[in-house]
């Protein structure tokens, strides 16, 4: 199993980015992905998460202003953020298995 991240960047305030979780090993039709997040010195939060049947999570933090999405033909998963905020500044990891796997993270920066 291997998840790598893209589409992390710089945003302002407000502004909205689309990060991406490339998967490998399995599909994303036959395990739940979730998205988490860390900002430095602190730990991992969760964030967002989508199961087999397409339903979704999410946390109160970015309920409303975040989706997490399926692409199968791609084998993706992708978490759209809008109106970000400096609070949203972390690296957004995606993870499956349980937490079992993990992909080396996307930086995504909320600044003016």
């Amino acid at each position: 199993v291997r998840l790598v991240e893209s589409g992390g960047g710089l945003v302002h305030p407000g502004g909205s980015r689309t990060v991406s979780c490339l998967a490998s090993g399995f599909t994303v039709n036959t395990d739940p992905v979730a998205w988490a997040r860390q900002v430095p010195g602190k730990g991992f939060e969760w964030v967002a998460e989508i199961y087999i049947d397409d339903t979704t999570d999410y946390a109160d933090s970015v309920q409303g202003r975040f989706t997490i999405s399926k692409d199968n033909a791609r084998n993706t998963v992708n978490l759209r953020m809008n109106n970000l905020n400096s609070e949203d500044t972390a690296v957004y990891y995606c993870t499956t298995g349980g937490l079992g796997y993990w992909g080396q993270g996307t930086q995504v920066t909320v600044a003016s």
